[in-house]
């Protein structure tokens, strides 16, 4: 049998060509988004009215937690249109990269809002290069968040010794260690269906990363927690799954209890 032929895309580009395929693959996933979801609604601050969902998809997964978090404002960022273009009657969206955010070509009300939770699930944050774009991003969208707000964040975890078998896992930790790097986590991202293939780029993380760009965006980790991404289960070691994150934005007591 011939080899599929992937062409590489930009992220935004990739999602455009898979979103007719997106039902299916977020089906495969259902325990572990299900999951995500739960601890996500579990941790939402009381008396949150507004949610901003970045890398939205196609909206149906923050319009799901917004309603059961009675969340009244929700503005989905999502910049390929074909993901979102069902959405368009149910929120207020925000056609652009998450790169953009705070520039000229994002909306006019990102550098006014405040939200109480924002959500940049499904490792939205692996799309994102380099690192030094990553910090810039968080550090953004922790000034959109309120004080007694949440940013929750689950990434796709170098070390997942569930998901990629000891070889693979042990060779990544033993490449960090020997050779430390910005590019190791960075892997290419396909999707088969049909006559469509379809590869983009991405980055899997490892827990000190996230704590040390988080750091440098100005946020405090509040919790992590670990995810079975085959079951959903919650793990209590960090090899046994991928990791979710519910950050804060830091204030001046963090800075003096240094």
């Amino acid at each position: 049998m011939k080899k599929p032929t992937y062409q590489v895309l930009d992220p935004v580009a990739a999602y455009d060509r898979v979103a007719p395929f997106f039902p299916d693959i977020t089906r495969r996933r259902k325990p572990y988004l299900d999951r995500i979801d739960q601890l996500t609604l579990a941790r939402v601050p009381s008396d949150s009215r507004s949610l901003l969902d970045v890398g939205a998809g196609d909206g149906k997964r923050a319009l799901q937690l917004a309603g059961k978090a009675g969340l009244r404002e929700v503005v989905l960022l999502e910049p390929s249109a074909e993901m979102i273009k069902g959405a368009a009657k149910q929120a207020e969206i925000w056609r652009v990269r998450a790169e953009n955010l705070g520039s000229d070509e994002a909306p006019p009300a990102d550098r006014n809002c405040e939200f109480d939770v924002i959500t940049c699930l499904w490792n939205v944050l692996g799309h994102i290069r380099p690192r030094e774009t990553r910090v810039r991003v968080l550090r953004r969208l922790g000034r959109l968040l309120s004080q007694p707000g949440r940013l929750f964040l689950d990434v796709h975890h170098r070390y997942n010794l569930c998901s990629y078998g000891l070889v693979r896992t042990a060779t990544r930790f033993l490449r960090d260690q020997l050779w430390p790097g910005e590019s190791n986590g960075d892997v290419s991202v396909s999707w088969d269906f049909a006559e469509l293939h379809c590869r983009t780029y991405g980055h899997v993380f490892t827990d000190g990363e996230v704590r040390r760009v988080a750091a440098e965006a100005d946020l405090i980790v509040a919790e992590r927690l670990v995810v079975d991404y085959d079951t959903g289960d919650v793990k209590n070691r960090a090899w046994e799954g991928n990791l979710l994150y519910v950050l804060r934005r830091s204030s001046p007591s963090d800075s003096s209890n240094r």
